[in-house]
């Protein structure tokens, strides 16, 4: 039983253990996400017991309508927006101006605190943003410095300063009057950045006129803003003639927070948590406040403390610190404007955007996609091989043809030119000799191996006679004639004309000209 018991004990522990660092995550029948006023308050932030991670515990002020949701339990800070996505929380400061006490000397100098985070502000979660807040003063001839906390380290500090006219009415104020707006510079009111970040700070206010000639000629003050918003309310802030109400105006500022924050120790100094824990992302993820599937974690560590955020994956949009269909969820780019101006198909976690059929460009610019001349290129591509191929082919066929045309006429110039007129009159006056006369140079070359001298019978003046066999066996005379000009090549047909009219019939056949005629037919 008491192993039994200490067993349990180990697991009670273990399962706080995991709820102080998130892994459980809401508790059962917490509102997802829960409201109050006009503001929605997503986990880890939540304004019922078991419904937020320790330190994102916010109150509901149901007493005023609409209800107001604050932030700690004595601050002033008022919160309008959460942001999940940059792990900011927006906020108004109630109190407005920093609250300026322990005057010394006769001019307006004293000595204040910001803690909008309230009294326990030192172990909070938040911290002021470096990035999205300034240090604004207003007054004439006055200088306001901000210090870490009670040490009474300067952070960062600014001037205010007012001229005198010749004929001195109302202090010199850089004020713009075609918007109404004032640029801080100096003149009139000032502003700097603030380049640590703390849940609180100590502040200085200091009259540089030892005349005091300017003292109470704007209203004096000291701020902690949202950068930008000061300049948009300037004329309205340096109007003295408004009185306290301008001190008590409230004032927009920015809060950065992470989960399981661990102050920095610094040496020589302690702090409640220097025990160590948990300042940054869990290896183990069942340990870690980053519960959906699509989400990471990431690592805070500024000049104050250290920790860690959850983001979700780029493509996916939610709350990472919730797990399932309440987590991060994919985005459909497709549905959003601007993201493709073609053909958009989304996939998780990303999208593809192409141009339409029959179009290309940069589908994700507007009008980047022209109508493109691909499809009639293609056609005329495929028209004009095809074009191409017909007169490729026709232009084949013209060539044979001029080339046989040419042979032709070849041809007849050899014909007339070597006497074929008379030969065809001397064939036609014996038809059995006619029919057997005419005979293929590859049939000459044959029967007379190529004319071989071997076959050579003798020689006259105009040629020389070979021995030949034709592929019918018979037996008969070749004349080769061997003439060069015109007047040899009558006198070789004259010979040939008597030789083949005698009774042995010796057939002869010229090579050249006549030759040519019997491989026409």
């Amino acid at each position: 039983m008491i192993i039994l018991a200490a067993a349990l004990l180990l697991m009670l522990q273990l399962s706080s253990a995991d709820a102080q660092l998130g892994g459980a995550g809401p508790a059962p029948g917490c509102p997802i996400p829960d409201t109050c006023g006009n503001v929605t308050v997503p986990y880890p932030f939540g304004i019922r017991a078991g419904c937020s991670l320790p330190g994102f515990n916010l109150t509901c002020d149901q007493t005023r309508h609409p209800p107001r949701l604050l932030l700690g339990d004595d601050g002033t800070l008022e919160i309008v927006e959460i942001s999940l996505v940059n792990s900011t929380v927006r906020a108004m400061d109630v109190a407005g101006a920093v609250n300026i006490s322990n005057y010394v000397g006769p001019g307006p100098e004293g000595s204040g605190t910001w803690r909008g985070l309230g009294s326990g502000s030192n172990d909070s979660t938040y911290i002021l943003s470096e990035q999205h807040n300034q240090f604004v003063v207003t007054g004439c001839n006055v200088q306001g410095t901000l210090l870490l906390g009670d040490s009474g380290n300067i952070i960062t500090g600014c001037s205010s300063f007012c001229s005198i006219r010749d004929t001195w009415t109302d202090p010199v104020v850089s004020n713009d009057p075609r918007n109404g707006t004032a640029t801080c510079s100096g003149i009139g009111c000032c502003e700097t950045a603030i380049p640590i970040g703390r849940p609180s700070y100590s502040v200085q206010f200091k009259d540089l006129d030892p005349n005091h000639e300017n003292d109470g000629r704007l209203p004096m003050a000291v701020r902690v803003a949202e950068r930008g918003w000061f300049d948009s309310v300037a004329t309205h802030m340096l109007d003295n003639s408004a009185g306290n109400s301008v001190l008590q105006t409230a004032v927009p500022v920015v809060l950065e927070w992470a989960v399981a924050s661990t102050r920095i120790v610094l040496p020589g100094t302690t702090s409640p948590d220097s025990g160590g824990g948990n300042s940054s992302c869990p290896v183990d993820a069942a340990r870690s406040a980053c519960r959906s599937s699509h989400s990471t974690c990431h690592n805070v560590a500024d000049n104050y403390r250290t920790g860690y955020v959850c983001r979700c994956k780029d493509g996916y949009d939610g709350n990472p610190y919730l797990a399932g269909d309440d987590g991060c969820q994919d985005i459909n780019e497709c549905a959003l404007r601007g993201k493709c101006f073609g053909v958009c198909t989304n996939t998780a976690g990303s999208y593809e955007c192409r141009c339409r059929r029959g179009a290309r460009g940069n589908p994700y610019m507007e009008d980047g996609c022209i109508k493109s001349s691909l499809g009639l290129s293609v056609g005329l591509g495929v028209g004009s091989g095809a074009g191409l191929l017909v007169v490729a082919l026709g232009a084949t066929f013209a060539a044979r043809r001029i080339k046989h045309q040419r042979e032709r006429v070849l041809k007849q110039k050899f014909f007339k030119k070597n006497r074929g007129h008379l030969l065809q009159q001397l064939l036609s006056q014996n038809a059995d000799i006619a029919e057997r006369m005419i005979i293929p140079l590859v049939e000459l070359e044959k029967a007379t191996n190529n004319f071989d001298k071997t076959r050579k019978l003798g020689g006259g003046g105009h040629g020389i006679v070979y021995k030949g066999i034709l592929s019918d066996l018979h037996v008969v005379a070749i004349k080769k004639s061997k003439v060069a000009i015109q007047r040899e090549i009558d006198e070789f047909i004259n010979e040939l004309k008597c030789q083949t009219l005698e009774p042995q019939g010796a057939f002869h056949l010229i090579k050249q000209g006549l030759l040519r005629l019997s491989k026409e037919h």
